[in-house]
């Protein structure tokens, strides 16, 4: 099983050399990754010994307690801690303070929020505002004609640092058909950078289905799981 692990990251690091060439990229800008929600911590360090350096969790509690076995020295190797999934304002205590990178501030209460709790312990939490390009209902991120306040805000803020956006495409058949959607994040960074947020350099976007379109709009992070880690246990 393991082996599978160390098969699987090395086939989508692969494919991401590959499209980082498509698009006349170097493939060294883009952070991967490995998402293990739901999976135990024995895999998890078993993914960290196929190579994997970056991990992202979506629920707070989980996230903290696989940092609390593992922290981020594992096996000698170093890894980073994502946080990207939606997070409550009253669960911001049990990420800030140790995760390298929040990927899903949606709203000011949340943004400030962290920024308390940054405070409190004393760091500078890094994030990311996450977008609902898409305008689904039932996906988290700010509406787009809530992000100039949002943006605002976040900058106006001195115990967070907006690194970039996030989104999550539709799914779709094609995963060309998902490549409008990460254009668009490109542009609001775009945006953003030459505006009130100077540090939004990153783009959080694409995932399993569609890493690959992503990479060829302008992704700097990608968040893989099933591609990597195989199908997901129950929760």
């Amino acid at each position: 099983m393991n082996n599978s692990i160390a098969e699987n990251l090395a086939a989508v690091q692969r494919r991401i050399v590959a499209a980082a060439e498509r698009a006349g990229r170097s493939a060294a800008d883009v952070t991967l990754v490995t998402v293990t929600k739901n999976f135990p911590v024995d895999r998890v360090v078993a993914a960290v010994a196929a190579g994997a350096t970056a991990l992202g969790e979506n629920r707070a509690r989980e996230a903290a307690d696989k940092y609390a076995a593992l922290g981020n020295i594992v096996n000698g190797r170093h890894v980073a801690w994502h946080f990207i999934g939606h997070l409550q304002t009253n669960k911001v205590k049990l990420v800030n303070g140790w995760v390298d990178l929040i990927h899903s501030v949606d709203s000011i209460e949340l943004a400030r929020a962290i920024d308390r709790r940054a405070r409190a312990v004393d760091r500078v939490q890094a994030v990311l505002l996450e977008l609902n390009i898409a305008g689904e209902s039932a996906k988290a991120g700010a509406k787009l004609s809530d992000v100039p306040a949002l943006a605002q805000a976040a900058a106006e803020l001195p115990n967070i640092a907006v690194k970039g956006l996030m989104t999550m495409a539709p799914l779709v058949d094609d995963p060309a058909d998902a490549r409008p959607v990460f254009a668009a994040l490109r542009d609001w960074r775009d945006k953003l950078k030459s505006g009130v947020l100077p540090d939004c350099d990153e783009l959080s976007m694409g995932m399993t289905d569609d890493f690959e379109v992503a990479v060829e709009e302008g992704a700097t992070i990608v968040r893989v799981g099933r591609a990597i880690m195989g199908p997901r246990p129950l929760a």
